[in-house]
């Protein structure tokens, strides 16, 4: 059996208005921009259903954090889910 190593975890810096949509998710460059700096396949959000949109529905309203920040804004976590519709 190999031996188990520490995985290197890359950090991409993403810019909102280029690579961060204002209403919550990435945008097409920015999805671009993370796929090719990691390797990732990540794909456009699927706000009509299926398979993808349970899973992720399920996954991120389970994340522990607020809604709103302290201004009453809401949160990169609320945007995400609104744009998925979940």
């Amino acid at each position: 059996m190999a031996k188990a190593t520490k995985s290197s975890t890359r950090s991409v810096s993403l810019k909102i208005g280029t690579h961060k949509s204002r209403t919550g998710g990435l945008t097409a460059a920015g999805r671009r921009k993370y796929n090719r700096a990691t390797g990732s396949n990540l794909k456009a959000p699927q706000p009509q259903g299926g398979p993808r949109k349970r899973s992720f529905c399920a996954r991120m309203s389970g994340v522990k954090g607020p809604m709103k920040d302290s201004k009453g804004r809401p949160t990169r976590k609320a945007l995400a889910l609104r744009k998925w519709k979940c």
